[in-house]
């Protein structure tokens, strides 16, 4: 055979191999959109500008870490699955379109790392939208009997009089009463998942359920990666894009294949309280070149107190322990000279002269060193020249002892959680 022909042979591998990857990659990958981008049917009448959305959405992650905070200790199981979804699912941030029944009916799904479970409105209920699935126009539709395991993997499951299964949540002053069904789930162009489960929202009271559901990709038995081990492998990853970016090409991509292979990655932990969260080993932060002086306890993984740090895709902001959030805003603060802090919102350093030089920002882990761009960690006001560190201390109440890494600073990178090999990996991907 001749160089030539050996060169040939060589490009239509290549060719053959990309075209193959690539068939396998595209249709495994979900759009993702921002519920505030201007082609969102969740974004609000009254367009907010951006720094007011984000400075909303700040104040929204109050309740979002005060879920996160029981989920760590694994306090009221019952209770909180559901009741963050009455803050969350209002407020979603990141969506994506699926359909479930037989033929499908178009749903919007909030996308949750720290949820087990899939939740979605039915017409039927009580107290919700006008919209919503409505289980007597699927033919492949069913209930959940009692008896079902998947009935023992709810929280707070119900026997019906009917002897199906219901799940009851209380929060405050309001309450959400679930079916737990059974139906065809399909992620737009992926293959139909038949007897998915899931549960179908039948009433509410004391507040009102959104048009959109929840999409729980979690650990747990119930949650997407785990239902659809057979498929995917209980491998995901997503790209998340900006809050500013008025383009749609964030994806959410299931499946081992077509996952970057020479990602970074760093060990997943687990909570034997609370399995689900992404528990990962922070060891340090770095502001350029400089490493923080940072007790070691401030990092520290304690399943019983649920201290150390999680990734999680419904928080907005990153939220630090104490110690470690005071040696970050110092250390930056420092940098800027004598430049006056201001507070903005819940962000407490903040800047109304031009930033011109911006030290970088490192979130060390074991095996890996995720460098945020000045747009992971900077916000801008738009009616003036403020500028804040997107960042904030942990709140004094039950999830003050947990760092969560939020999706402002994941944005424009692809985040890989591969649950077999108990690994979570960080590479930058623009995707905005």
């Amino acid at each position: 055979m001749t160089s030539s022909q050996c060169l040939l042979l060589s490009s239509l591998a290549i060719i053959l191999s990309f075209s193959l990857t690539q068939s396998l990659k595209f249709p495994s990958d979900l759009e993702v959109f921002h519920m505030y981008s201007p082609s969102s049917p969740l974004r609000p009448s009254n367009h907010l500008s951006w720094v007011d959305t984000i400075i909303k959405l700040q104040t929204e992650d109050e309740a979002r870490l005060q879920f996160l905070g029981s989920l760590a200790a694994g306090r009221n199981k019952s209770v909180a699955s559901i009741a963050w979804g009455r803050n969350i699912l209002q407020s979603p941030t990141y969506i994506v379109k699926a359909k479930f029944g037989t033929p499908g009916q178009s749903l919007l799904l909030a996308l949750d790392t720290s949820n087990d479970n899939v939740w979605i409105p039915c017409t039927a209920c009580v107290g919700c939208g006008k919209t919503g699935f409505a289980p007597a126009k699927s033919t492949t539709y069913k209930k959940v009997h009692c008896g079902a395991p998947q009935c023992g993997q709810v929280p707070g499951p119900v026997c019906s009089p009917d002897k199906t299964c219901s799940s009851n949540f209380t929060y405050g002053s309001s309450s959400i009463v679930t079916r737990v069904s059974q139906d065809t789930l399909k992620l737009v162009t992926q293959e139909p998942i038949p007897k998915f489960t899931f549960g179908c929202i039948e009433k509410t009271t004391g507040g009102s359920t959104p048009p959109q559901g929840l999409l729980g990709l979690g650990r747990g038995p119930l949650s997407l990666p785990s239902q659809t081990y057979n498929l995917y492998k209980s491998t995901f990853s997503y790209c998340l894009p900006s809050f500013k970016s008025t383009k749609f090409s964030g994806s959410l991509r299931l499946g081992p294949v077509g996952q970057p292979p020479k990602i970074k990655t760093t060990p997943l932990l687990k909570n034997p309280r609370r399995s689900s969260l992404y528990y990962v080993k922070m060891i340090g932060i770095k502001v350029a070149k400089k490493v923080l002086d940072i007790p070691p306890t401030a990092f520290a993984f304690n399943p019983t107190t649920g201290a150390g740090t999680i990734f999680d895709s419904g928080t907005s902001f990153t939220t630090l322990v104490k110690p470690a959030y005071t040696a970050l805003s110092a250390e930056f603060r420092r940098r800027m000279g004598k430049a006056k802090v201001v507070s903005l919102g819940g962000f407490d350093t903040c800047y109304t002269v031009p930033i011109t030089t911006i030290p970088s920002i490192t979130f060390m882990f074991n095996g890996l060193n995720f460098t945020l761009k000045p747009d992971n960690f900077l916000i801008k006001s738009s009616a003036g020249s403020t500028t804040c560190l997107a960042m904030a201390a942990a709140p004094d109440n039950l999830n003050s002892v947990l760092n969560v890494i939020a999706n402002m600073q994941q944005q424009n990178h692809r985040v890989l959680f591969d649950i077999p090999n108990s690994r979570l990996g960080v590479a930058p991907q623009m995707c905005s």
